[in-house]
C-alpha cells in the first residue's frame, strides 16, 4: 500500500505537467487600442446583427469582429485554439456566416461566444474586450473572460 501511495505522489505530478501538442498556449501579441467608426462603409457589415468583418494586422493572426446586437460586439482572435503554433491555424467565418472554422484542423467555433462546436479544439477562441462609444467601437488587447 505504501509503495502504491509513493508512486502516486511521485508520478502523478509528472503526468499533470505533460502537455499535449493541442494544449499549447495561444500566443499573445499586444496591440494598441483599435477604434472602428461604425459609420465607415468599410465596416458596413457591422450594421446588422450577425454581421462580421476581418480586422487584419492586429493580434496574432488578425481579428474577427462580430455584431451580436446593437450594443454588443465581439472581437475574436483568428488564431485557432487547437495547435495554435501551427502556421495554418487560422480561423475564418464559414461561407454560410453561421460559425467560425479552422480549415487546417477542422475545428468550428460558435457565434457569439467562440466556443468549440466541432473538431479537435477543446478551448474557445480568445476574445478581446470591446466597448461602444456612440458610433465608435473600441477594441483593446485585454482578454474578455466574461460569458
Amino acid at each position: 500500500m505504501k509503495r502504491i501511495l509513493f508512486r502516486l505522489i511521485v508520478f502523478l505530478p509528472l503526468l499533470a505537467c505533460d502537455r499535449e501538442e493541442f494544449d499549447d498556449f495561444i500566443p499573445f501579441v499586444p496591440f494598441s487600442d483599435q477604434f472602428i467608426n461604425l459609420n465607415n462603409l468599410q465596416y458596413a457589415d457591422l450594421q446588422f446583427n450577425g454581421g462580421w468583418v476581418y480586422l487584419n494586422n492586429v493580434g496574432v493572426k488578425g481579428l474577427i469582429i462580430y455584431r451580436e446586437n446593437s450594443s454588443t460586439y465581439r472581437a475574436f482572435e483568428r488564431n485557432c485554439s487547437y495547435q495554435p503554433n501551427e502556421a495554418c491555424a487560422t480561423v475564418n467565418v464559414d461561407q454560410g456566416n453561421l460559425f467560425m472554422e479552422d480549415p487546417c484542423c477542422g475545428s468550428s467555433f460558435s457565434f457569439p461566444m467562440g466556443q468549440p462546436i466541432a473538431g479537435p479544439a477543446a478551448f474557445p477562441l480568445r476574445r478581446y474586450i470591446t466597448a461602444l462609444d456612440g458610433n465608435t467601437l473600441i477594441i483593446t488587447d485585454g482578454i474578455d473572460t466574461g460569458f
